[in-house]
């Protein structure tokens, strides 16, 4: 608790999608969507690194890490997991009306937990998700609640309680400062996300730190969310079947070894 007249640290939250591991991804051919039951899943790897960033941010100014997710409740366990890295507490927003739901009505669901929470500083988000990749929902999040943003920030840092955030560009780097509240997307391998600690674990153990809303808790219509609130048509989804590949050796001595390989790769019209 912050005594009376104490200035706290930030509330930082950050918004994490447990997404099926990207060699076991599938599609339903009947919904268009991905299949999620019965699929090896894990917490989106670029949300991996925008909960590390919160952790560190944390350990240098204090303050409050809450994560937030969509999904069925099988999505505990990653929230779980963020629990026992070092988040103190978790959300998780459930609701069948919220199934089939695209990048609109999950930043509107998003935002209304937010809004919820109440008193965030700082909304992370990973730059994208390994099952979608379009980058929108950190944006739209931005959008619904009226502040500013900076997308895609390979480092994040609190400077006289204003947002810095490092983007690397074609050509180096730009650094982009913005007033609290604030949302940043995290680019994916910008840091190490450490692993759950025992303490974590201990935590996780004792239950009482994932809480669960439906739609209604967060005064979102049907009408809202789902296929039914989603603009997002998916028309056809084609299975792309990679061409096997062969690999070949050439053990004779390195001068004749690269011409055999150049021959080789001007034969597969590799090179000219």
């Amino acid at each position: 608790m912050t005594a009376p007249g104490e200035k706290r640290g930030p509330r930082i939250a950050v918004c994490i999608k447990q997404v099926p591991k990207a060699q076991e991804l599938q599609v339903d051919p009947v919904t268009k969507t991905l299949k999620r039951v019965g699929v090896p899943s894990e917490i989106n790897p670029p949300d991996q690194n925008a909960l590390e960033t919160a952790l560190a941010l944390r350990e240098k100014h204090g303050g409050e890490i809450v994560v937030l997710s969509m999904g069925p409740t099988s999505f505990d366990e990653s929230l779980e997991r963020a629990i026992a890295m070092g988040a103190d507490r978790a959300y998780l927003i459930s609701d069948r009306n919220l199934g089939g739901s695209d990048t609109v009505p999950t930043a509107l669901t998003l935002t209304r937990a937010v809004e919820k929470v109440g008193d965030v500083d700082l909304v992370l988000c990973g730059e994208e998700t390994t099952d979608a990749s379009t980058g929108h929902v950190g944006p739209g999040i931005a959008g619904h609640m009226g502040i500013p943003q900076i997308t895609y920030c390979s480092a994040v840092s609190l400077v006289d309680g204003r947002v810095r955030g490092v983007r690397m560009i074609e050509d180096g780097a730009e650094t982009w400062e913005a007033p609290m509240p604030c949302v940043v997307t995290v680019d994916f391998g910008c840091n190490k996300p450490r692993q759950p600690t025992l303490t974590g674990k201990i935590r996780v153990k004792r239950g009482g730190l994932v809480t669960h809303w439906s739609a209604a808790d967060l005064g979102l219509e049907p009408s809202q969310i789902g296929l039914k609130g989603s603009p997002t048509i998916v028309a056809k989804v084609d299975t792309v079947q990679l061409p096997s590949r062969q690999g070949k050796i050439f053990e004779e001595e390195p001068t004749i070894a690269v011409s055999l390989l150049l021959d080789a790769l001007r034969k597969d019209k590799v090179i000219p």
